[in-house]
This record gives C-alpha cells, structure tokens and sequence, in this order.
C-alpha cells in the first residue's frame, strides 16, 4: 500500500438489517435469514429483506417522481449509501463513487423484456432504467456528490473490486475519498431458474439449509439473496476511522468452463498472498471466506487456505450461512462483518462447520471474495 487507507464508515441494507447494532446482534444469535418463496415443488429458499425494510424502500421509490422507475438495485444502493454517509461529515462534495452489481436491473429487465415479448413494443423508461450505470449515478444524485462516479459487473467479486478501484484512484491522488460498494436485487424467477440450472442450489428443508463451510455436506446448498453495502474510503488518517486496509490481492486462474474454480483455488492462493505481502502469515488472525456453500466452491478455498497457510490456520468464518449470496454486495458484507469483529473483539463461528477455532486476538483480518470467471479479491485489514 503507498497510502494509508482508512474504512471511514460502511452502511448496508440486507436481510441482517441496517443498521450496524441491528446487524451485530443478528449476527451473535445462531438463525438464519431464509424462507421458503413460491409455493410447492417450485418454493425456493432465499434471503429477502424484512417487511420494514421493504416498506423503506416503497417509501423511497415513493418519495420522489424520478425514483418511480427505478430498479430495486438502485433503491438498494441508494439506502445503503445513505446509511453509510448517515454518520460523516462530508465536506468533499468531490467524493467518488463506484458500485457495481453482477446482474443489474433484474427485475426490470424481465418484466420489459416480458412485455416486448407480448407487445412488440418496449417502455420509454426501458432503456434508461436498465443501464447498469444506473446505480452509481442515482447514488450520485442522491448524495449531491460531484465526483466520478462509475458501474461495473465482475461477477461475485464485483463489490471487492469496487474497494479495489476506490483505493486506485485514492492512491493515485485523483480523489481523497471514495464510495465503493455492490447491490443487488436477484429474487426473480428467472435468476433463480439459472441457479438452479447449475445445480448448485440448496434443496434441502433443515435447520440451516445453507451449509456454507460444512465440509461433509453431500449437496450444493448456495441460496440467492439481496441487498446493497458501501463503504467509504479515505486517503487520510483518521482518529475515527473504523478500520485500516493494510493490503489488497487479487489474481484470475485458466477457466475449464464459465463458473469453474481449481480444486486448490489458484486464483484465491495468488490474492491471499498478495494482500498478505511481506507479513508473516501467522499475523493473520482470521479469514472471512467467500464460502457460497457449494461443494466445490468451499473446498477451493479452504485448500487455498492451507496452501497459503500451512501449519497454522487462522480461524476460518462465512456469513452465508446466515445471509445467503447476494452476488455484488455479498464481499461488502464479509468486509463488515470483519470490521465488526474488530470492533467488538469477538470471533463470529459457523455453528455446525468443523473450523471452531477461535483467534486469541483479533488484529488483522483477511477478507475473500471469488467469482465466475475464475477471479477473485483479497483485503487485509486492521484493527484501529
């Protein structure tokens, strides 16, 4: 790193809540977040928002004539970013911003594309509504930001490549504070057809029906979800800062095929390292692991894991367990997860996987996030 980078504040809006106490206290119970949607042998599980948030989100949508037709991604994006700046004093109205999502305007998207289907003819707000640079830009709006401000889609990983281009443009001196982040709003019928085309959707009716880091699990149990998380990064120190990023990695692997991962991670081996840098890996105290629940994905990376680590591995979490896969915004998440084990000092396990261990500190956690593609991101940070 050639500046110090600190984590100024992270808002999110997810299943787990949205607010930073609401979502600690969800964290140290042992629920879930997933019901069943559908009916039948068609129900599907997935993590929605709760009723309250979705009510803050109509009301948004309601709020303003322009936000009428808007996809829920952006509406995410737009109240994970207010959360985020809630509690800053922002006098760099030059802040920039980029979020990225991995599907976009899904819901909107299927339902024009439904009615040309039907009509021949498509919505005058079809093509404005469905640009994926949407969410940056309404976030901007939003915000009263001046800044560049920029969408992207890298898949999975798509959120942790937004932090990456932040702390690029930080270092570079272009911006002196960024706002990075994913959202995602993927409960549609069609999204989930996809997953479940793949075979790597849970289909089992349990007390966790998403075994992320069940390392004897004999099915794929990944469940979709939605929600949006921003951080705000700042190139200089700060006394209040919740955090410090103190190395980033990131590295792509040869693909078999569009959704392939190595048995041994190659890609998560290479960002591993790289983030890590010159440290001693027994510095490292705790990973939080992309771990989607699938068989194949959470072997990758706990071989990954102890390939970059060896004899001592660090204690090892996942929150998707708990929250499911929300694509874009899922490594924001993992990110705040981590900050807030750091603030409160205290290591959050997966009830039912095998990894236990608990760190005896809490100094320097590493954060991954993999995606189709064969790419992935890691962030070290560190206790302020």
């Amino acid at each position: 790193m050639k500046k110090q980078i600190s984590i100024s504040s992270i808002g999110s809006f997810s299943p787990l809540g949205k607010t930073s106490d609401e979502i600690w206290k969800n964290y140290l119970n042992n629920q879930h977040f997933f019901h069943l949607k559908g009916a039948g042998g068609d129900a599907s599980w997935v993590g929605s928002l709760s009723e309250v948030q979705q009510k803050d989100v109509e009301d948004l949508r309601e709020s303003d004539s322009k936000y009428r037709y808007l996809d829920n991604s952006v509406l995410y994006a737009i109240l994970a970013a207010r959360s985020a700046f809630k509690d800053l004093e922002i006098s760099d109205l030059d802040a920039g911003i980029n979020i990225g999502s991995s599907r976009g305007a899904t819901g909107l998207f299927e339902k024009y594309h439904s009615e040309y289907i039907e009509t021949g003819r498509s919505s005058t707000y079809t093509s404005p509504s469905t640009t994926l640079g949407n969410i940056s830009s309404w976030v901007a709006q939003d915000l009263q930001l001046n800044g560049p401000e920029f969408s992207h889609s890298v898949t999975c990983s798509t959120g942790m490549h937004s932090v990456l281009n932040a702390i690029a443009w930080l270092e570079s001196g272009m911006a002196k504070s960024f706002l990075a982040g994913g959202s995602e709003a993927p409960l549609t019928g069609f999204t989930l057809a996809q997953m479940k085309a793949m075979k790597i959707y849970a289909t089992e009716d349990n007390e966790f029906p998403c075994r992320a880091l069940d390392m004897e699990k004999s099915r794929n149990s990944m469940i979709l979800s939605e929600g949006a998380g921003m951080v705000t990064l700042s190139s200089s120190e700060e006394n209040n800062s919740l955090a410090s990023i103190e190395g980033v990695g990131y590295a792509n692997e040869k693909l078999k095929h569009g959704a392939s991962l190595s048995k041994n991670g190659k890609c998560l081996q290479k960002s591993m390292k790289m983030a890590i840098g010159d440290l001693n890996v027994n510095e490292i105290d705790a990973v939080v692991m992309h771990a989607p629940g699938t068989i194949g994905g959470d072997l990758a990376e706990v071989n990954a894991i102890k390939k970059v680590f060896t004899d001592r591995l660090p204690a090892m979490t996942s929150n998707k367990w708990k929250t499911g896969h929300s694509f874009a915004a899922s490594g924001i998440l993992s990110l705040q997860m981590a900050v807030l084990m750091l603030q409160h000092q205290q290591f959050l396990p997966v009830p039912f996987s095998e990894f236990q261990q608990k760190p005896d500190k809490l100094e320097k956690i590493l954060v991954n996030s993999v995606g189709f593609g064969g790419n992935a991101v890691s962030i070290l940070i560190g206790r302020k």
